[in-house]
């Protein structure tokens, strides 16, 4: 019996961790190593609950002989797991908070935490899951707490776990800086090079008498500078445009007239291709609670990327579905039969500033990045999937 109540703790911490971890992946961008390691602790928690099923058996009576050699150093195993969890878990039962991790103890110990009263209050008066502040010794942490009942030996108790995110948020967050700073640098050098090249050879020439004719080298070198200066301030213009989307509207909007416009407006040039553009709903009743506006502009966007990808193509094909997922969220999938995404960039396409083709956006790469943005705002989002008839699909989740 305590075997089973040790797997079946150990069970559903691991769950609790994944599901936490699993909510925090959907906190924003740079969130794939978090849903990772969410994914891991799943499997494991799942593995750990379908394996060992065996029929119950009869509770241990007073004489009974101990539990066999082999179902004994099980349960050590089983008790040297949950203790080395690599989340802190407390079970909260009639005896009290009861800690079931070394993590747990480590953060209730000096050097975790500073009031550890403070903490027990809060997992003991948690009524859901979600994002805490912990006021540790190293400053405030996040966390996310994952609460959830069962009951053990006919005894309703609650499990409470809590998932650190501090560091792999500081790492995530700290990474798109870097490479936002990266991109940002080298686009701003691509046009101060060239700017300080053109002054130096205006001052020189200015230098040279009048006589020597270099009116025209001159008027050359004045224009090189307004036109990248006009370069730089149009990047300027596109960082303000990625960063700066007011707030959504939010209302009813009926998908099926929706489609219906942004199908009359974008297929006549696929069929000047000699290709083809279909939109197609699952249900004609779909609705979906969004801002239209910023709703059509991101569809714009990755149809426009759409037809980027596909221009050297005799027989361009792009699909556009929107159905019911599972759990009732619905979701837009815009698919083209274009070359795809290149292996290893499949990050990288949402930074914006970055561009797997010259061609899109000027080679400025702000579209995707666009509409990840606006997505986001309408409580959706967007991923990119790789589909088996090849091309790119991008998928928007809401």
């Amino acid at each position: 019996m305590v075997y089973e109540a040790l797997r079946q703790l150990l069970a559903a911490a691991l769950l609790l961790a994944a599901g936490a971890l699993g909510q925090a992946s959907l906190a924003g961008p740079g969130s794939a190593r978090l849903f990772s390691v969410a994914l891991l602790l799943g499997l494991l928690g799942l593995a750990l609950g379908l394996t060992g099923r065996k029929p119950a058996r009869p509770a241990t009576l007073i004489g009974e002989p101990p539990p066999p050699a082999g179902q004994a150093h099980q349960l050590i195993a089983l008790q040297a797991q949950l203790e080395h969890l690599p989340v802190a878990a407390w079970r909260l039962g009639e005896q009290g908070l009861q800690a079931l991790s070394n993590r747990a103890r480590r953060l209730g110990a000096p050097g975790g935490v500073r009031d550890k009263a403070a903490l027990h209050a809060l997992l003991a008066g948690a009524s859901s899951s979600g994002p805490v502040l912990l006021d540790t010794e190293r400053g405030s942490e996040r966390w996310q707490l994952q609460r959830q009942q069962l009951t053990l030996d006919s005894q309703v108790q609650t499990l409470l776990v809590l998932v650190p995110l501090e560091n792999e948020l500081e790492s995530e967050s700290l990474q798109a800086w870097q490479q936002l700073v990266q991109i940002l640098t080298h686009e701003i050098m691509n046009s101060l090079t060239p700017i300080k090249s053109l002054s130096q050879t205006a001052l020189m020439l200015l230098d040279e008498p009048a006589s020597a004719g270099n009116e025209g080298d001159l008027r050359t070198a004045l224009a090189g500078i307004a036109h990248r200066s006009e370069g730089l301030s149009r990047f300027v213009r596109n960082y303000r445009r990625v960063s700066q989307w007011p707030a959504p509207r939010m209302a009813p909007l009926a998908l099926q007239d929706f489609f219906q416009r942004l199908q009359q407006a974008t297929a006549p040039a696929w069929a000047a291709r000699g290709g083809r553009a279909s939109f197609e709903l699952t249900s004609p009743s779909l609705r979906l609670l969004a801002d239209e506006a910023q709703l059509e502009q991101a569809l714009l966007a990755l149809l426009q990327n759409a037809a980027q990808a596909t221009a050297d193509l005799a027989l361009p094909r792009l699909w556009v579905q929107a159905r019911q997922g599972r759990g009732g969220r619905l979701q837009i999938t815009v698919r083209d039969n274009g070359p795809g995404v290149p292996a290893g960039l499949e990050r990288q396409i949402f930074l914006p500033f970055f561009s797997a083709r010259e061609a899109i956006d000027g080679g400025q790469g702000i579209g995707l990045a666009v509409v990840r943005q606006l997505v986001h705002g309408m409580g959706g989002r967007v991923r990119h999937v790789r589909p088996l008839e090849g091309g790119a699909a991008f998928v928007l989740s809401f």
